[in-house]
């Protein structure tokens, strides 16, 4: 009878084991974030999950916007997703978004599936936002390869726009560059109107509303900006991108537009230098 005890508790902590701080990824940094922004919000995801010594040591949650503001982490200080305000949430965000990974950290639990269908769960104290899709990020996040050792000293997301709204446009455009590891892996290029009553220039572009494609013989706007986002993503310093004196460049197939996303990407990429 004890040999048989001894025997079943050997076999719940070996299945324990594999559920619970075993994780194959080798020791390095991870990325990953949805396909797509999140068609009621607008935000889309990024997890960065940290590897040491066969445990995930670090998980950050943040989220970036088609909205044309910065990252999700650092609008929240400012009042730019208030959900205590108008979501009757007991905490903001980012408190919650750090009992999950605080949890995840703590249980090693990659296989965690404790939420109902709407993506929430009651198993993690101090979280009601919707955790599944974090999760199903850090999974992602560790089936993909390790991120080399890039140039940058200061990993994060860098943020910065034009100083004005163009007379002519009345457009103003922003760039928001995500660096993991001292890499580049995400740009994204935008920009907000003087007109109110307008969403951001890539929301308007996709509902067709930005008319670059009845004149560009390369296409929509949405569609040269993502070849110079890739370009500079690609050339992981955006200074080795020629641009002409008007910013429009040569070196970026796939984009006859002025790349302002250029210059706006090496300015907001100095504190990470």
């Amino acid at each position: 009878m004890k040999r048989s005890l001894a025997i079943a508790l050997v076999l719940v902590v070996g299945l324990s084991g594999l559920a619970f701080g075993q994780v194959k990824a080798k020791d390095g940094v991870y990325f990953a974030q949805d396909s797509a922004f999140a068609k009621e919000s607008g935000w889309k995801d990024e997890v960065i999950v940290t590897v040491k010594g066969g445990r995930i040591a670090s998980a950050l949650w943040n989220g970036v916007s088609n909205s044309g503001v910065a990252d999700k982490l650092t609008v929240i200080p400012l009042g730019g997703y208030p959900m205590v305000k108008y979501g009757k949430a007991k905490a903001d965000w980012n408190v919650q978004a750090k009992a999950v990974q605080d949890y995840l950290i703590k249980t090693q639990d990659l296989g965690f599936s404790k939420y109902d269908a709407e993506g929430r769960t009651d198993a993690i104290s101090g979280a009601s936002i919707h955790v599944k899709g974090f999760f199903d990020l850090v999974n992602k996040a560790l089936a993909s390869p390790a991120l080399p050792k890039g140039i940058y000293k200061k990993d994060g997301w860098f943020f910065a726009q034009q100083a004005s709204f163009d007379k002519s446009t009345g457009w103003k455009d922003s760039v928001l560059v995500t660096v993991v590891n001292g890499t580049i892996v995400d740009v994204l290029w935008n920009g907000v109107s003087n007109d109110k009553n307008k969403k951001s220039k890539l929301v308007e572009d996709l509902a067709g509303k930005y008319g670059m494609e009845k004149a560009a013989k390369k296409g929509a706007w949405h569609v040269q900006a993502k070849a110079v986002e890739d370009a500079i993503v690609q050339a992981q310093d955006p200074a080795k991108i020629a641009l002409k004196p008007d910013t429009t460049t040569d070196a970026i197939s796939g984009a006859s537009l002025h790349a302002t996303a250029v210059v706006l990407a090496i300015e907001a990429l100095k504190p990470a230098r």
